[in-house]
């Protein structure tokens, strides 16, 4: 997934630094109950501090050489990253961790389907960063997302997920489909409903052993995520039964298990990776932060043969993207915020970008060149940084709620179930359903 490995230039990173009006000092006096030693408590002898980094998946920093350029910047500190592969194993540990009060690191990712659990429960355990972070910089609606009740806002915006279709051009052209990503687009214009039907014309001249898409569940959480109302409604009562981006997406997931469109894989387990290896999907639905999924498991040997276009239909959608948050209760949270502050700021989020194709929540970063005119020579060049910036313009503001993640992954699970079990969908659904409504209770 990478675009290039050359970072932006270290004095203008710098400069963010020492420009930035916001102080942490703020931080220290309202975000964490007046302690005066939260920044002297982990340094040694020497005063030589270790921030630890607790995240998931990929954020991006070490690929972007962010950790060793703060080290430079700040040579009394060191940032040590403990990284979970799979959020669904990385979010139970934080939760415990919290309970507990035990193991945090200094500093946390959250994902944004777990943020609003957070800020609603747990807002208490964070330091408030809107002391130190200005949230105008942000998209408006990822500020939103990660204030408490009280105001408090919890965690600064690494990265949001605006949606593209990613395509494998030789499938394509070996199909008899057009591979140009505009005539691609064109094909898709109508919605989703468009994609279905390019996914069966796909299936008539299909390669051997080929599938248009790699998952329907990917495809559902696509829908859903173009819409202000997804699992809840704005009075935080859970609507996912009547919700009608649920309703349609489960339908059309429904429609390509049915059709043979999908090869019907959990994305991101090892049969998923596999697949992209071996060439045997088309499509995959592609919010930014896929990109660097897809080139990382294709591989070298399919390096030129991906494309990148815009999202089918003609309304934006986001799906995922990511917070980092200090807990209070750690030995360094003064300097846990300096670096949450620097790393979200666009020098570092276009520098992310740039190695990774994680696209910044930082508005700051869409006119900096690593982002404005950033393309991917995986992808056939894609102009990356044109085809997300111009979604990120006009993604809704979703209504979010407690239980976003559980609920998306027992509907995922069980079409998942349609696609590889057969499971009628009515039984799906009513499976769905119970695993749902036992979990939010």
């Amino acid at each position: 997934m990478r675009i290039t490995r050359s970072g932006a230039g270290r004095r203008r990173r710098t400069a963010i630094v020492a420009t930035t009006g916001l102080t942490v000092t703020a931080l220290l006096l309202t975000g964490c109950g007046g302690s005066s030693d939260s920044g002297s408590k982990g340094a040694d002898a020497d005063g030589n501090i270790t921030l630890t980094v607790a995240d998931f998946g990929q954020f991006g920093y070490k690929e972007a050489g962010l950790f060793e350029k703060y080290h430079e910047l700040n040579p009394k500190i060191t940032v040590k990253e403990d990284t979970t592969a799979e959020e669904k194993n990385y979010y139970p540990k934080l939760l415990q961790q919290l309970n507990s009060g035990s193991g945090l690191a200094d500093v946390h990712g959250i994902e944004v389907g777990r943020i609003k659990e957070i800020a609603d429960t747990k807002a208490d355990s964070f330091a408030d960063l809107s002391k130190v972070i200005d949230v105008n910089e942000w998209v408006s609606w990822k500020a939103k997302q990660a204030t408490a009740p009280s105001g408090a806002v919890i965690g600064a915006g690494t990265d949001i997920g605006p949606m593209s279709l990613c395509y494998n051009r030789e499938l394509f052209e070996k199909a008899g489909l057009p591979t140009d990503r505009a005539e691609v687009a064109k094909r898709t214009a109508g919605g989703w409903e468009d994609y279905l039907a390019l996914g069966e014309e796909y299936k008539k001249k299909a390669p051997a052993g080929t599938y248009f898409m790699d998952s329907a569940s990917a495809m559902f959480n696509a829908v859903v995520s173009s819409s202000p109302e997804q699992y809840y409604d704005a009075s935080g009562k859970p609507v996912y039964k009547e919700s009608a981006s649920v309703q349609k997406g489960w339908d059309l997931a429904a429609e390509a298990a049915s059709k043979k469109l999908t090869q019907g894989l959990a994305q991101f387990e090892d049969q998923w990776q596999a697949a992209l290896r071996k060439s045997t999907v088309a499509t995959v639905v592609c919010p930014a932060w896929m990109a660097g999924q897809i080139s990382t498991y294709a591989g070298d040997a399919n390096k030129g043969k991906w494309d990148i276009t815009s999202a089918p239909g003609a309304t934006a959608a986001n799906w995922g993207g990511s917070f980092l948050a200090v807990p209070k209760s750690g030995k360094n949270v003064e300097e846990a915020a300096k670096l949450v502050k620097w790393l979200t700021a666009p020098e570092q989020q276009a520098a992310v970008f740039k190695a990774i194709g994680v696209f910044p929540s930082n508005q700051g970063a869409y006119e900096l060149p690593d982002v404005k005119s950033a393309t991917l020579p995986y992808f056939n060049d894609a102009p990356i940084g044109q085809i997300y910036a111009d979604g990120a313009k006009s993604i809704p503001e979703a209504v979010l709620g407690p239980k976003d993640g559980v609920i998306k992954d027992s509907i995922s699970t069980q079409i998942n179930n349609m696609e590889q079990r057969g499971t009628e969908p009515d039984a799906a659904w009513d499976a769905a359903v119970r695993t749902v409504d036992k979990a939010i209770g």
